[in-house]
């Protein structure tokens, strides 16, 4: 049985987080926006300042003392996290700016050169934008054509026709691992299995399930696997691409530029080796060394249990939300099968009043259509609010996000939409 974090330890951890210990309009700050970006530790911020007041340089290239310091710390985070996901090596692990970045690489290098008229791809219906926009510019330019897995009523993914969904036209699944609307964790493992047996391509998601829980790329069996620092405690403009070795090696680079070559002739160009023919150009240095430190600092407490933490911290908050005949919460109920958020609506009220509503109080959520309009489009709904949580978050924060809900039923007179529990 994993152990949970306890008053101590969780005190210990807020401690560590200075924009955590303010106050928004006279009140204490609960920052639950963390599906949208999470805190930093003050280690991360220190390890960034570090790099430019000690030993600012650029990567690779120099061979004075800074510059090969700089060096070192930016492969040495390459190092931490390849062995934060288990990449089999370090040069299947390639920095980007993030999820978006690292998705739109794989479009415009592997699947612009893999795709054609008539091939498949197959996403879902909870897909975000970034794993949906990029497909749609590819099949723009090759005349493939995009297909969805449906959703099962409680927001899972109905796989009963996954067999008949990926046929022999099908050359790329892209899914992701975790939900950032419904919460829901998808089976990748079997859809991968699946794809597989076609032939196909398979590329996760992991923006939302890479900061949450334990991540094993080589347990998932994905050709792809992307996710951003910025939410799991470090820097913003930092991410990673996971692949394959032996198809990163089959593609053709991203962008042209420096530290992607190893040769340039009058007439052509040889590049580089895994993982600089991806990286063009002076990379986000002082991101990449604090992504490293973010790492160190969730594998020090664990990331086994920091998903026992989220699950009772989102166990208690759907409880609480069962008093409130006017809410629908969105997405599968059971904790095993979702991760920290809880997307909702309060009958009629707008999610945008209530967003408002809870700032006032010190309450940070986020409403909209979370960059996921396909999906609210299949729900019938504009937008929706979502209080997401993370390791710094405690049950307290959650009595006084539910108290702020009264205050806002009465003061909106929310009446009940009729709605069930889930979907």
């Amino acid at each position: 049985m994993i152990e949970l974090l306890d008053e101590v330890q969780l005190e210990e951890i807020r401690d560590d987080f200075p924009v955590l210990q303010q106050k928004v309009h006279g009140k204490p700050l609960v920052y639950f926006d963390n599906a949208a970006t999470s805190q930093k530790p003050r280690i991360v911020i220190d390890a960034m300042n570090d790099y430019y007041q000690r030993y600012n340089a650029n990567v690779h290239r120099g061979i004075h003392a800074l510059a090969e310091r700089a060096t070192r710390e930016y492969e040495l985070a390459r190092e931490k996290i390849a062995r934060f996901i288990n990449a089999p090596s370090q040069e299947s692990v390639i920095f980007t700016r993030g999820t978006t970045e690292a998705i739109n690489l794989v479009a415009y290098s592997w699947a612009q050169t893999n795709l054609k008229n008539g091939d498949e791809i197959l996403l879902t219906f909870m897909e975000h934008h970034s794993n949906t926009v990029p497909w749609y510019q590819v099949c723009e330019r090759t005349g493939a054509v995009i297909k969805r897995i449906e959703l099962n009523p409680d927001g899972t993914l109905r796989l009963d026709d996954l067999d008949k969904l990926i046929t022999e036209r099908t050359k790329l699944v892209a899914v992701t691992q975790q939900s950032n609307v419904l919460g829901t964790i998808n089976p990748v493992r079997l859809i991968a299995d699946a794809a597989h047996k076609k032939g196909a391509v398979v590329l996760v998601d992991g923006a939302q399930s890479v900061p949450h829980m334990p991540v094993d790329v080589q347990a998932l069996g994905c050709d792809f696997f992307v996710f951003s620092g910025h939410k799991m405690c470090g820097p913003t403009a930092s991410g990673i691409l996971y692949g394959r070795r032996a198809i990163l090696e089959a593609m053709p680079p991203f962008m042209g530029g420096g530290e992607m070559i190893k040769e340039v002739w009058f007439d052509h160009v040889k590049y580089n080796d895994l993982p600089y023919k991806f990286e063009a150009g002076t990379p986000n240095i002082a991101e990449a060394i604090g992504l490293g430190v973010a790492v160190d600092y969730l594998t020090r407490i664990g990331m086994e249990k920091i998903r026992q933490h989220e699950k009772e911290i989102t166990q208690y908050a759907l409880d609480c939300l069962k008093d409130f005949p006017e809410i629908t919460v969105y997405g599968p109920y059971d904790v095993e099968k979702r991760g920290g958020l809880v997307t909702f609506t309060l009958g009629d009220v707008h999610p945008h009043d209530i967003a408002t509503f809870a700032d006032q109080d010190g309450i940070a959520i986020r409403a909209g259509h979370h960059c996921a309009m396909p999906l609210h489009k299949k729900l019938g709904l504009a937008a929706t609010a979502r209080a997401s949580f993370y390791l710094y978050n405690t049950r307290d924060e959650v009595d006084t996000f539910i108290a702020m809900l009264h205050k806002a039923k009465k003061f909106f007179g929310a009446c009940p939409t009729g709605r069930a529990m889930g979907y």
